[in-house]
């Protein structure tokens, strides 16, 4: 350590300064209550030294980042002054992002995209909707299951009902098909590759590693369904280390993302930690994206006396208006001619 440095640095030169870390607190608790009314006012940490009053301290306190120091020396001797503010201040920020996450957590997310053909909101179950490898549209089975015409108004067959390319012959053709879309960043094409691999079909090799890569990357694109199979993954150990911390996290980002199964765990890991309030929410938000058995789990807690028969009915009519969001006569046909195609 530097004397001259140590000697600039005696107690007392500033004695005004003694107060410099509660004042810094008191800044920190008034931007926290103007943060919780919504306005957002520009406060900086003061830069002379919080020991010795010297300006341009540049050694920030390494846990609350609220006070600067103009080296380790001040640092140490100003720790115990310094320590009550500063658990305080730690606790103050924790608060605040905890409050911040929930409220992105619990935000209703938005709704899937409607079908290309009908204009109806997409259903979210699987066997609602088709993806479709030569134009990567998700296409409601209703429109799926209707009769396709030519420009000229001829029945057609085995074509896509909206580009009218017709469907692929082969697996190597529908495996070609697949690498083209994925290799123009297609989430779903890139999500639906990585469950080939996962489960080692249509002649694609068992590869969880190539799986997992391929699942990251279709959820930074915007695929919510892939962060759900990555926590899957980590929820159950399946290629890697089990991990319900990092199943959390991940579930977290996929239920962000408007997925309904990955919010219905959410609910599940919630209740089963006694957190009955926070897994309402969960299957709240599920509930009016259409998750049926986030439903059957709200009615399981009213029978309970978990939650209220009133939490009940807003979950009944929160599904009553989905169905009526996505419910087509010609969806019914199809669902009524085959199974693979119902739709809730």
């Amino acid at each position: 350590m530097n004397n001259t440095s140590d000697s600039n640095c005696k107690d007392g030169v500033s004695k005004y300064n003694d107060g410099v870390c509660e004042l810094a607190g008191k800044l920190e608790k008034i931007k926290t209550a103007n943060d919780n009314e919504g306005e957002d006012i520009n406060v900086s940490i003061i830069s002379s030294c919080a020991n010795c009053g010297k300006e341009g301290a540049n050694n920030v306190c390494n846990k609350c980042k609220q006070v600067k120091y103009c080296n380790a020396a001040c640092k140490k001797r100003h720790r115990h002054k310094h320590k009550k503010d500063c658990e305080e201040h730690v606790r103050l920020a924790a608060e605040r992002a905890a409050r911040l996450h929930d409220e992105g957590l619990f935000k209703q997310p938005p709704t899937k995209e409607d079908c290309p053909i009908c204009f109806l909101r997409i259903p979210n179950l699987n066997s609602g909707w088709k993806y479709q490898l030569c134009c990567g549209k998700q296409i409601c089975m209703g429109c799926y299951y209707a009769p396709v015409y030519d420009n000229q108004g001829n029945k057609v067959d085995n074509k896509c009902p909206f580009c009218r390319i017709p469907m692929p012959k082969s697996d190597e053709e529908a495996n070609e098909r697949l690498k083209k879309r994925v290799e123009v960043n297609d989430p779903i094409a890139i999500y639906n590759l990585g469950v080939c691999h996962r489960d080692g079909i249509h002649r694609f090799p068992q590869d969880m590693d190539k799986a997992l890569e391929l699942f990251y990357r279709a959820g930074k694109l915007g695929y919510a369904e892939a962060y759900c199979n990555i926590g899957n993954a980590y929820y159950s150990g399946r290629g890697v280390e089990r991990d319900e911390k990092k199943a959390n996290h991940y579930y977290e980002l996929s239920a962000m993302g408007g997925c309904e199964g990955a919010r219905y765990n959410l609910g599940i890991m919630e209740e089963n930690a006694g957190n009955t309030d926070r897994a309402l929410k969960h299957y709240m938000i599920a509930v009016r994206d259409g998750d049926n058995d986030s439903l059957d789990r709200i009615k399981e807690l009213c029978t309970n006396e978990n939650v209220t028969k009133e939490d009940y009915m807003k979950a009944l009519q929160s599904y009553q208006a989905y169905l009526g969001e996505i419910k087509s006569v010609q969806r019914d046909k199809a669902a009524a001619a085959s199974e693979r195609y119902k739709y809730y």
